[in-house]
């Protein structure tokens, strides 16, 4: 959607830092923005996870994910960022995702330079293309971008390298800085080790940056007003969200496997749950239109 694209851009500009949650299914990103939060993220490992059951290693397709995009974006009125791993393809396969993801709903799309099939960027084995590629597989990213606007839509380039784990610091801060230069809308690399390489990138780039947050012990785990002190223009939690949900159904069903029961204080009320799931909105649109 042009309008949350332009939102997103907007938010970007008044320099406070924008925390985006990760979400994976219509209902949590309904609870994102219901908490008040300007936007969020649809996680690739998250839905990989909740979708197929199995992790961010290459395993969803682009329909799979374009599918489960769309899904969220009818469901919530905020901008939301598409994870769309490396593009699934060639630079020809590029165009087409973010035009997808585009035409989907998503008001900025996450491109990365990992080799194909992908995995996400704190798993075994990590590797990216070379620079040449990646400069490419970016280039047709904005070119797409570009069309778009020409249009009259808008969408926004959200380019990441994980070269940090993948080949040093040094790697990751030129790329970084070459795909500020190519015009990317946002960049970030995957996986600082301290604050001082946070420090190295905010002071070397200069196109807004992203910080992704990750619970895991030895990971530097920043607040918002920290991350903005640095120079971050958004601080990601791209997990948290499914964390604490498989931790919250993992309790429930440890104690109903003894033959008990979660209890009143792990459970919403019942009307609470009722109109969670949207059965007084329902209960509206159907009055609204009940006939004469």
């Amino acid at each position: 959607m042009a309008g949350n694209a332009a939102a997103l851009r907007a938010r970007l500009a008044t320099g406070r830092i924008l925390t985006i949650p990760g979400c994976y299914d219509a209902m949590s990103a309904k609870l994102v923005e219901q908490a008040g939060f300007d936007a969020a993220y649809v996680s690739g490992y998250a839905v990989s996870a909740t979708q197929i059951g199995l992790p961010d290693a290459g395993l969803l397709s682009y329909k799979e994910i374009l599918d489960q995009a769309r899904d969220i974006a009818g469901a919530v009125s905020i901008p939301l960022i598409g994870d769309a791993d490396t593009g699934f393809g060639n630079p020809v396969n590029v165009r087409r995702t973010v035009k997808g993801f585009a035409d989907a709903g998503i008001a900025c799309i996450m491109l990365e330079d990992q080799v194909f099939p992908k995995r996400c960027g704190f798993a075994k084995g990590v590797e990216v293309v070379p620079r040449g590629e990646a400069l490419t597989r970016l280039q047709a990213a904005l070119d797409m971008r570009d069309e778009i606007r020409a249009e009259g839509g808008d969408v926004l380039i959200l380019a990441r390298t994980d070269s940090r784990v993948a080949e040093g610091l040094e790697e990751a801060l030129w790329r970084c800085e070459a795909f500020a230069d190519r015009g990317a809308d946002i960049v970030y690399f995957e996986g600082p080790q301290s604050r001082g390489e946070m420090e190295a990138l905010c002071s070397r780039v200069q196109a807004p940056k992203l910080l992704a947050q990750l619970e895991r012990e030895g990971r530097p785990l920043l607040s918002p007003k920290e991350a903005e002190a640095i120079g971050y223009d958004c601080l990601l939690f791209g997990v948290t969200l499914l964390n604490v949900s498989i931790r919250a159904m993992r309790d429930a069903l440890a104690l109903m496997a003894q033959g008990n029961h979660p209890g009143p204080d792990r459970l919403l009320s019942f009307d609470e749950l009722y109109e969670t799931v949207g059965f007084d909105w329902y209960y509206e649109q159907e009055e609204r239109y009940r006939g004469e």
